[in-house]
């Protein structure tokens, strides 16, 4: 059957009724015009009286730009979400006491609005204390340095400025008439920020300081429900919520309150040094399905799309600059698939059961071992089940409803009329891809697909060398070792330590060859040691600890340490008091005799010179600064580099390879796209093989080991300018620029894999009402991914017992010959085409075994 001259599906599908189910998936909101009393009882929020199961997903604005958000939040919308949840991040809207900024990628009215253009609601999370793997928790380091503060606890200077900023932004949304009592799209608005995990720490002030902080927030009137995430005592009318990988056990502190997950971590987040983390979409769909198995109406994506970690925003320490947070929408704004796809047929699957979930009470029938039903029967006779296998070994056959089912181990059967299984949260019906960098440096790299103007060449290479040791003239003397933070203000990563020593040859803490050890204590991030203008030495960590030989001179020498943080600390009870630097002790030790340098005289000097100079703005791309030779230096530290390229052409998302590189920063025309450091690599071991059954952590699903962290970094398109575009580095470490390559994103293959015993699509047949079908056999279902495209090869095509993945299947002992040539002639020169997996389609080619269907195709 063809449903459009673009999509053709094979014989064998049929549709049936889902017993007249009418569900409003994704939404039939266009905009916001109309004011809304939202409230909430025990079961869920109340949108104008009426209780709504909604499906919430975080998008961080900054983390993006403002060029890409009506896309990403259209992706959204398109995924099955009803809300995109935010931070606000106190640092960058309020850089300077009383000066604030939102501007560009910090313009949140812009943001808010672009998701009530796209029919969605907000949940604004104020904290203003957000964590978020952010720099300093999101709090700006100015406010440390207020007299007599101590934050996050009862203290009256902390509460003072809290209560101005998120003031502040309250009074900001309801100029704007963005609060959903004002016909905006807010619905929710958060205080404070996973204060439980750590509020014992703070003593018997802390509870003073949750009842004011409470009390506060709702005397802002903003007519909408306010949360807390992890704060089991959060008081009256506050909403307690959830944060985890799992919240289905999760029971709000008050009878009369609703169970709401306000962060389902869909992956984790990336540190330089380390794995990249993965979380299985199976597993993720199956803690979402308990969830709301268990009377959850309220599940928010923590990340829904994560982005990037401009400037200096990351936190840490050692926050890589990629957020990806493996989210269904991953950094580039590409869908992740299948994670999106099977996500999505969870959503329409759980509003299925909306009106049972919201209007009854479950009972329990037991299944037996392992195996929990929960039955949401209504008054009218509205039935939805969930029949959950939480085993992680084997498969389990039930009966319920006098019917047999087959749950997979650790999996999750919805029914929505408490017969039919529409969705398996282990059985993936949704399309995966395989996205690949396509480099575009030079003729030898580029692909088939990139043409000569897509080629992207770094030319004319200038550099200039930033001075080792003092080279300011705000430099300062003083006696002691002084903590990085207290002295920077965070104004730059990086603070020099200078000291002078004079030798006659004669010192006990000298060999007969003017050698000794230094010996230096640092509390990080990173450590660079120069001795008389040479590089000694490097270290890393948190805890640093520097031994290593040295030679001096007779006469004087002088000994240039420089400390470089790598994001501050965002996590903690106290976090904020952590600090940074060289803090001691430093010594040069001996055979016979040491001399220690801790309390003698420094001199320090915050940030660079090439700081200072403003070599990475744009103003300076013509300074008389940047030198040129005809080969420019290599691999040394602490140089600044600049060169000028053309972006590639199209709207692929552009990263940039560092490979080549140590470690430091890059600019495009004057914007910082954040800290590049290919050195760090992940360790060898770690990366085994990964089941979605049982229980996730973030250690449980690595990937990446013995590889850079991270290697590729996102240049949004909306920096790129037409014509010359300029690339500024600071190179710390020693690196080699001319290895750099521009590579664009784009999806290589689409494929499925789908089983005879895979629940039957959801078809959406009245796009007004949501009117629900379904059919009554599996189907893969393949579709290419940007407009205009067909599929133009189908690259692997088998039915019977297939094995592998997206891009790398291979057939099974058991195999239909007909595979290929029926997939070819079904999908060959469409946008789209649906495939039933079934033997009256392909043959039988072993009987008595369930079979698969497997595809691996190309689109152009």
């Amino acid at each position: 059957m063809a449903s459009s001259s673009k999509q053709r599906t094979l014989p064998g599908f049929f549709f049936l009724s889902c017993l007249l189910v009418l569900v409003q998936f994704m939404g039939a909101r266009n905009f916001f015009s109309m004011a809304a009393n939202v409230t909430y009882s025990r079961r869920a929020l109340l949108i104008d009286g009426k209780p709504r199961v909604l499906i919430s997903g975080s998008i961080h604005y900054p983390r993006s730009t403002p060029e890409m958000w009506p896309d990403l939040i259209q992706k959204s919308k398109d995924g099955g979400l009803d809300v995109v949840e935010t931070y606000v991040f106190w640092d960058l809207h309020e850089p300077v006491r009383n000066q604030y900024d939102f501007e560009g990628r910090k313009d949140l009215v812009r943001f808010v609005k672009t998701v009530a253009e796209a029919g969605l609601y907000v949940h604004l999370r104020i904290g203003p204390y957000v964590c978020a793997e952010w720099n300093y928790g999101g709090f700006p380091v100015w406010l440390h340095f207020i007299p007599g503060i101590k934050f996050r606890t009862d203290n009256e200077p902390f509460k003072a400025e809290m209560q101005r900023f998120t003031a502040k932004i309250v009074n900001l949304m309801q100029q704007e008439n963005l609060y959903a009592s004002q016909g905006g799209p807010i619905i929710l608005s958060q205080i404070e920020n996973e204060y439980g995990n750590v509020q014992s720490a703070y003593g018997q002030a802390a509870k003073s300081y949750i009842s004011w902080a409470a009390s506060m927030a709702t005397s802002l009137e903003t007519g909408v429900p306010w949360v807390m995430c992890q704060q089991a005592d959060a008081p009256d009318p506050i909403i307690n919520t959830c944060n985890g990988f799992y919240c289905d056990q999760f029971t709000p502190n008050s009878a009369n309150k609703p169970k709401i997950w306000t962060e389902n971590w869909s992956g984790w987040f990336l540190l330089f040094g380390g794995r990249a983390p993965h979380r299985p979409v199976e597993d993720l769909a199956f803690a979402v399905a308990r969830f709301f198995q268990r009377g959850g109406t309220f599940q928010n994506y923590y990340m829904y799309h994560g982005g990037t970690n401009f400037g200096h925003t990351s936190g840490g320490p050692f926050i890589a600059t990629s957020y990806d947070y493996d989210a269904p929408i991953d950094e580039y704004g590409i869908i992740r698939q299948p994670k999106w796809g099977h996500l999505r047929d969870l959503h329409k699957a759980i509003k299925l059961c909306e009106e049972a979930l919201l209007t009854a009470d479950p009972t329990s029938p037991s299944l037996g071992q392992n195996l929990e039903a929960h039955v949401y029967k209504t008054a009218s006779g509205r039935c939805a089940a969930f029949l959950a296998n939480i085993g992680t070994q084997s498969e389990a056959t039930v009966t319920f409803n006098g019917k047999t089912y087959q749950l997979p181990a650790w999996s999750v059967s919805i029914l929505p009329d408490c017969q039919n299984v529409v969705f398996n949260t282990a059985q993936i019906n949704s399309q995966a891809t395989t996205v690949e960098a396509l480099y575009l440096t030079s003729e030898t790299q580029a692909s088939d697909k990139a043409t000569a103007s897509s080629i992207v060449s770094l030319s004319d290479w200038t550099f200039v060398n930033e001075p080792v040791g003092i080279s300011k003239s705000n430099a300062f003397k003083e006696k002691g070792l002084r903590e990085q933070i207290n002295t920077t203000t965070d104004s730059s990563d990086y603070l020099w330590y200078s000291i002078s020593i004079d030798i006659n040859g004669n010192e006990s803490f000298l060999s007969s060859t003017l050698q000794s050890t230094l010996h230096v204590e640092s509390l990080g991030h990173v450590l660079h040691v120069f001795v008389n203008g040479n590089h000694s030495g490097s270290a890393q960590g948190t805890k640093i600890t520097f031994d290593k030989p040295i030679f001096f001179t007779q006469g004087s020498n002088k000994i240039d340490l420089l400390s470089a943080t790598v994001g501050l600390q965002n996590y903690g009870a106290f976090f904020d008091l952590t600090g940074a630097g060289i803090t001691g002790p430093v010594q040069l030790r001996g055979q016979s005799g040491s001399l220690d340098l801790s309390s003698a005289e420094w001199t320090y000097q915050v940030g660079l010179k090439g700081e200072e100079s403003g070599l990475y703005g744009s103003s300076s791309v013509n300074s008389s600064e940047w030198e040129s030779l005809p080969s420019i230096p290599k691999n040394q530290p602490l140089i600044w580099y600049k060169s000028s390229f053309s972006a590639p052409e199209g709207n692929d998302p552009i990263v940039i390879d560092f490979t080549g590189m140590g470690k430091g920063e890059a600019w495009i025309n004057g914007q910082s796209i954040g800290r590049y450091w290919p050195t760090n690599v992940a360790p060898q071991s770690g990366c085994n093989s990964c089941s979605y059954k049982g229980s996730y952590n973030s250690d449980k699903c690595q990937n990446n080991c013995g590889k850079p962290s991270q290697q590729l970094y996102h240049l949004p398109r909306s920096m790129v300018q037409s014509g010359s575009n300029t690339l500024v580095l600071f190179e710390e470490m020693g690196g080699n620029p001319e290895q750099i390559s521009f590579a664009i994103k784009q999806v290589k293959s689409i494929c499925g894999h789908v089983s005879e015993s895979h629940p039957a699509p959801l078809v959406e047949s009245n796009l007004s009402f949501k009117k629900t079908t379904m059919n009554s056999t599996a189907l893969l279902k393949l579709e290419c991914p940007y407009p205009n495209q067909l599929i133009s090869s189908i690259n692997f095509a088998s039915f019977g017992t297939p094995s592998g993945q997206c891009g790398s299947f291979s057939h099974g002992q058991c195999r239909s010959v007909r595979a290929l040539d029926v997939v070819k002639q079904g999908c060959l020169g469409l946008k789209s085409c649906s495939i039933s997996v079934s033997i009256n389609i392909f043959g039988d080619p072993c009987e008595r075994v369930i079979k698969s269907l497997a595809v691996e195709a190309s689109c152009s």
